[in-house]
C-alpha cells in the first residue's frame, strides 16, 4: 500500500512518517501540512554519492536539482551530504548563499537566464553555467569579461533521444527548447565559438533526456551520444572537456505498481556505457556529474489535509473535499500526475471507496486524483497523499489568494518546522 519506507502504520491503525503519528502532527502543526522525513532524504543522497565512489572511483559529483524542493533547511542537508546545488534561478542561488552553501558546488542553469542573474552568479562566485544558447554564450562571455573573470562552462546538449516513448531515435528530442540541437549543427558552432572566447572556460556538456524514466536504455544511449560527440569535438575542433553532465530524470514510486529500477543499478549500466565508449574514443573517462531531484526528495513528503464535505453524485462518482488542493499540488491540474492516498485516521483498514480528491479553490480542475482508492472518509478525517516531496511546494500558489502550507521535517522521530505557514498579512506584504 505504502510508496517509501518512511511510511507505517501504528497501533492505534493511524498512519506514521518517520516514527511520527500524522494525526498528532495534523493537531501541531494543521492542514494543508507538508511533512518530510530527513532520514529518507539523507539515503537517497548516499546512494548517489556511493555510487559515484562505487563506478567512477569517485571521480564526479552528485547535484540536488534544487527545483524539486527548495528552501533553507534543503540547502543545509545536501551540504552536510557533500552534494552540490542544481540552480535555475537567482531565487535559488541567493536561497543557497543565505545559508553558507560553497557557491563553486552551484551549477547555474535556464534556458533564458537574464543579465541580472549571470552577473548575480558571477559575483557570487557559482562554480558551472550550463549554457543553453549561442545568446547567453555571448552574453556570459561578455559580461564574465567585464568582471576580468572566465565563467566555467558546459554546454546543454539535445542528443535526440525520446525517453518516454522509447523511441530512441536520434532526431527524436530536437523540438525542445531547452539545450543546443546536434542535428543542425548548433551544438557544433557553440563549441567552435566557446573555445574561442577569453571569458569562457568550456571543460564539458550536459543533457537532460526528460523526467521520471524507468528504463536503462535512454540513459544508456544518451551516455554513449554524449561521450562519442564529445571525441568528435575533440577530433575536429581540438576541445579538451574533462566533464560530462548526465542530468536527472530518475523515476520514482507515485502508486504502488509502479517499479522503478534501482538507481544504483542506473548507476552501474550507464558508467559501463561511458568507460566503454571512452575506451573505444581513446579518451580518459571524464568527471561525471549527475543531477536527481525527485529521486531524492519526492518519496520523503506526505501532504497532510482535512477532509470537509463528502458529496455523493449517485451513479457518477463521488467527490472528498480537502482543505487544500492545486495551491499546494498542482501536478494533477497540470499533467494528471499519479498519487496514491490514504485516510490516516484509518491507515489499516482496506482501501473499499472509490472517490474523487478535490481541493477547495474556485476551479473544477482542482483535484488532487480522480476515481482512485481510499477507506471510507468522512468529515475531520485526516487524509494523507504520498510522494509529495518534489514539485508541490515548488509549484505552490496563492490563487484564491490562499496561504501556502507550512512544512514539518522529522529527524530521529522529532518534528520541526523548516518552512513557516503563510499568514494573510504574508498575503498583502508586497501590494501596495
Amino acid at each position: 500500500m505504502f510508496v517509501s519506507d518512511c511510511l507505517n502504520v501504528n497501533q492505534q491503525g493511524h498512519l506514521t512518517i518517520g516514527g511520527c503519528d500524522t494525526l498528532e502532527l495534523a493537531a501541531a502543526f494543521g492542514t494543508p501540512l507538508y511533512v518530510m522525513d530527513e532520514a529518507t532524504i539523507v539515503n537517497n543522497c548516499r546512494k548517489y554519492v556511493d555510487s559515484i565512489k562505487t563506478y567512477y572511483n569517485g571521480n564526479g559529483r552528485v547535484y540536488y536539482a534544487s527545483k524539486a524542493f527548495c528552501c533553507k533547511e534543503i540547502c543545509r542537508i545536501m551540504e552536510n551530504e557533500q552534494m552540490g546545488l542544481d540552480v535555475v534561478s537567482a531565487g535559488e542561488i541567493y536561497t543557497a548563499m543565505s545559508t553558507g552553501f560553497p557557491a563553486e558546488r552551484l551549477c547555474f542553469h535556464g534556458n533564458n537566464k537574464t543579465s541580472a542573474e549571470i552577473n548575480y552568479a558571477l559575483d557570487c562566485g557559482v562554480g558551472r553555467f550550463m549554457v543553453d544558447n549561442l545568446t547567453e554564450l555571448a552574453l556570459l562571455n561578455r559580461l564574465a569579461l567585464e568582471r576580468n573573470k572566465k565563467a566555467v562552462v558546459l554546454l546543454r546538449i539535445k542528443p535526440g533521444i525520446d525517453a518516454h516513448t522509447h523511441n530512441f531515435i536520434r532526431t527524436g528530442q530536437i523540438d525542445s527548447k531547452f539545450g543546443l540541437a546536434l542535428e543542425t549543427g548548433e551544438a557544433e558552432e557553440a563549441i567552435k565559438e566557446a573555445i574561442t572566447m577569453a571569458g569562457i572556460n568550456l571543460t564539458g556538456i550536459h543533457c537532460h533526456i526528460g523526467s521520471q524514466i524507468f528504463d536503462l536504455a535512454p540513459f544508456e544511449l544518451a551516455a554513449e551520444v554524449m561521450v562519442n560527440f564529445m571525441a568528435d569535438m575533440r577530433d575536429r575542433h581540438g576541445a579538451k572537456f574533462t566533464e560530462l553532465n548526465l542530468g536527472g530524470g530518475f523515476g520514482i514510486k507515485y502508486v504502488p505498481e509502479q517499479d522503478p529500477v534501482p538507481y544504483d543499478r542506473y548507476m552501474e549500466a550507464v558508467s559501463e556505457t561511458v568507460k566503454k565508449t571512452c575506451l573505444a574514443r581513446d579518451m580518459d573517462t571524464p568527471f561525471i556529474m549527475l543531477e536527481p531531484g525527485r529521486s531524492i526528495v519526492a518519496s520523503a513528503g506526505i501532504t497532510l489535509y482535512t477532509v470537509g464535505a463528502v458529496k455523493e453524485i449517485p451513479g457518477i462518482r463521488t467527490y472528498v473535499s480537502i482543505d487544500g488542493g492545486m495551491g499546494d499540488n498542482p501536478r494533477y491540474a497540470l499533467y494528471q500526475a499519479e498519487y496514491a492516498a490514504v485516510v490516516a485516521d484509518r491507515a489499516a483498514e482496506k482501501p473499499t471507496a472509490t472517490v474523487t480528491i478535490a481541493g477547495k479553490c474556485c476551479e473544477s480542475g482542482d483535484l488532487i486524483q480522480e476515481h482512485t482508492a481510499i477507506q471510507p472518509a468522512e468529515a475531520g478525517n485526516i487524509l494523507a497523499v504520498f510522494a509529495t516531496g518534489a514539485y508541490n511546494y515548488s509549484m505552490a500558489s496563492n490563487y484564491n489568494r490562499i496561504p501556502r502550507p507550512a512544512a514539518v521535517m522529522i529527524r530521529d522521530q522529532e518534528p520541526r518546522v523548516i518552512i513557516k505557514r503563510e499568514t494573510f498579512d504574508d498575503l498583502v506584504h508586497n501590494d501596495v
